[in-house]
């Protein structure tokens, strides 16, 4: 009975106090404990911030930190679980490239020979003058007539020249007669055999037409390259002026080029081929080019799975001054590049097989700022003049392309036209020569700007190629394969086959593993934020949230309160400038009261604060009147004595 009033006591304090910590009665009055009493600063500034507006937004931050924090922990689990690398090898079935072979001779000569025949004439004089090579002596299968002619005008203007010793004397090898160099000398030299007499020079002088006085001579240390370069400058001026559709006769056609073609063990013809013109290169055929929409893959490797196609090079009628070598170039390149043969194109032997065994490469690059690469080429300032996806090739050739169109008023040939422009040629542009060269040779020393405006490709593919060679046919099957060549070929060739005519390709994959390179940041942002909050943590404990609210009460708060006490400082100022205009003047009739500091506080006056006051300026100091001693004598008050007093004066 004793402990009940101590029961009821404790259990009527327990309702009348509130109750706090993990025992409290509601969620609510948990949640306010948790938030006050937890380290995490986020739920302590939602229950201690003031207004609406400010605990809404700690409210929205504390959500995204939390949200923020479980996303970037699934990360971090996907990453522990998962093999992230670089390099990726897949094993599976492989689109086959495209292939676009050309024959290395782009026009059968006997076709081009009325088109070429004053052009050869001063080949040959030239070489009978400086060599003495005669028609006899010559290896040239074709004969031109009117050897002796004296050529056309223009063949006159831009003659080979002999450079003695390099003296500012030439003698022109078409007349005979001697010239004076004038302007600049750009000198080629060459390892390849030289003329007999070491101190000869062999070269051509190119002229602005506009001032014969700039000039420059182009001199070759060896005759062959000499010869070559002057034919293909006057070949490419005459090409020029040959329209698209009767070059593309003059040039071989697929019956002329293809004898056998197989792929991935199945016969194919030249209905798996499309034509495509290349100026330098003539009519070349791409295999698998995509162009009906349906590009070919094969499931295994090896050659005989690839493509296996027998090519007839027709020797007997190449141009003897344009080409030096025989055989074929292929190129393997994607469905979307162009194929730029003349540059990274393999050559192919006749009279043997070649095997082409490729390894697939996929490469992705970052574009900025981790690197200058372009991602579609857009950003480019130049046109794509090749209609193919980009890439750094299609962009200098297309910029220097635009350069001698603004330059010299017309396109160079060997590359595509621009919108509006022609090819250049001697009757509508005499000095284009002149204009390409100079043109040219600051391309190559990169002062036409093309190599600083053009970037590499972000995505690319390439193949890997691994070229053998072996004798073929063999000595032993020679005979009955030609003969049975032959004979397919037989109504269309008209002659007996020969060996040094037919070159045996193959092209396949080696093995069916795609290798993928791709560039990662080493820094992404997660680790940023990783590296922060580590550090943060580390050295002061301290969260994204914690950052907020040191930027909350160091950078908000007290700004504001800076802010409000320089405007109460600006309005007392006003106020008393104010004041100060208002004040009576001197002399005023008013009374004026006097301030005294001792009644500055608000409370009542009391004794204390009243002996602050200060004292008069004039005058005796007051003083405390002496008491009245009459007023202590007690008989006048208290006449009759009462009578307890008297019993005690007894």
């Amino acid at each position: 009975a004793a402990t009940a009033p101590g029961k009821k006591i404790t259990a009527r304090l327990k309702r009348t106090l509130p109750v706090r910590g993990p025992q409290a009665p509601t969620l609510s009055e948990l949640m306010r404990w948790y938030c006050l009493n937890t380290n995490t600063h986020g739920c302590r500034r939602i229950v201690v911030s003031r207004g609406r507006l400010r605990r809404l937004l700690w409210i929205l931050l504390t959500l995204s930190a939390v949200g923020l924090i479980l996303w970037q922990c699934a990360e971090l689990l996907m990453n522990y679980y998962s093999a992230s690398v670089s390099v990726t090898v897949q094993f599976q079935k492989l689109p086959f490239p495209a292939v676009t072979i050309c024959n290395i001779n782009p026009y059968k000569y006997s076709a081009m020979k009325e088109y070429l025949s004053e052009l050869d004439k001063e080949t040959k004089k030239a070489l009978e003058t400086f060599y003495g090579f005669s028609e006899g002596k010559s290896k040239v299968r074709r004969s031109v007539d009117d050897w002796n002619s004296t050529g056309s005008d223009f063949f006159q203007q831009i003659p080979l020249l002999k450079v003695e010793d390099f003296s500012r004397t030439a003698t022109d090898l078409h007349s005979g007669q001697k010239r004076k160099i004038e302007g600049s000398v750009f000198h080629k030299d060459s390892s390849i055999v030289n003329s007999g007499d070491s101190n000869d020079i062999i070269g051509f002088q190119l002229c602005d037409a506009n001032n014969s006085s700039e000039c420059a001579l182009y001199t070759f240390s060896s005759g062959v390259n000499a010869i070559q370069e002057w034919y293909k400058l006057h070949y490419m001026n005459i090409m020029a002026q040959i329209p698209l559709e009767t070059k593309e006769k003059l040039s071989y056609s697929a019956d002329d080029l293809l004898l056998t073609c197989f792929f991935d063990g199945l016969s194919c013809d030249k209905r798996h081929f499309t034509r495509f013109h290349h100026p330098l290169h003539g009519n070349c055929y791409t295999f698998n080019s995509g162009e009906n929409g349906t590009i070919l893959s094969t499931s295994t490797g090896g050659s005989e799975y690839g493509l296996h196609v027998v090519l007839y090079i027709d020797e007997a009628d190449y141009n003897p001054f344009l080409v030096t070598s025989t055989g074929a170039k292929i190129i393997v390149h994607d469905q979307n590049e162009y194929p730029f043969i003349e540059d990274i194109g393999t050559e192919i032997e006749t009279a043997a097989a070649t095997s082409i065994g490729m390894h697939f490469t996929r490469s992705r690059k970052l574009s900025k700022p981790y690197s200058d690469c372009t991602e579609t080429g857009a950003d480019i300032p130049v046109e794509n003049l090749y209609n193919k996806s980009y890439s750094l090739q299609i962009c200098l050739h297309s910029c220097f392309q635009k350069a001698m169109v603004d330059s010299c008023g017309c396109a160079q040939y060997a590359q595509p036209l621009p919108a509006g422009a022609e090819y250049c040629n001697y009757k509508k542009n005499p000095n284009w020569m002149y204009c390409y060269y100079r043109l040219h040779e600051k391309f190559v020393k990169e002062q036409l700007g093309c190599q600083q405006i053009c970037k590499d490709a972000c995505s690319f593919k390439e193949w890997a190629l691994t070229t053998s060679i072996a004798q073929w046919p063999s000595t032993v099957s020679e005979d009955w394969m030609l003969r049975v060549l032959s004979w397919d070929k037989g109504q269309k060739l008209n002659k007996k086959l020969n060996k040094t005519d037919l070159a045996n390709l193959m092209v396949f994959y080696k093995d069916l593993n795609e290798r993928f390179i791709s560039e990662n940041p080493a820094n992404t942002l997660v680790i940023l934020l990783s590296n922060f909050g580590g550090q943060l943590g580390l050295w002061m404990s301290c969260s994204v949230v914690c950052v907020i609210e040191i930027v909350e009460v160091f950078l908000i708060d007290s700004l504001s309160i800076v802010l409000r006490r320089q405007w109460q400082k600006a309005k007392k100022w006003w106020h008393g400038r104010r004041g100060s205009e208002q004040a009576p003047r001197a002399g005023d009739p008013e009374r004026q009261g006097q301030h005294n500091p001792a009644c500055e506080d608000e409370d009542l006056p009391t004794f204390t604060t009243a002996l602050r006051l200060p004292l008069p300026q004039d005058g005796p100091l007051p003083r405390t009147p002496p008491p009245n001693y009459s007023t202590l004598r007690l008989e006048a008050a208290f006449t009759e004595q009462l009578p307890d007093t008297l019993e005690l004066g007894r």
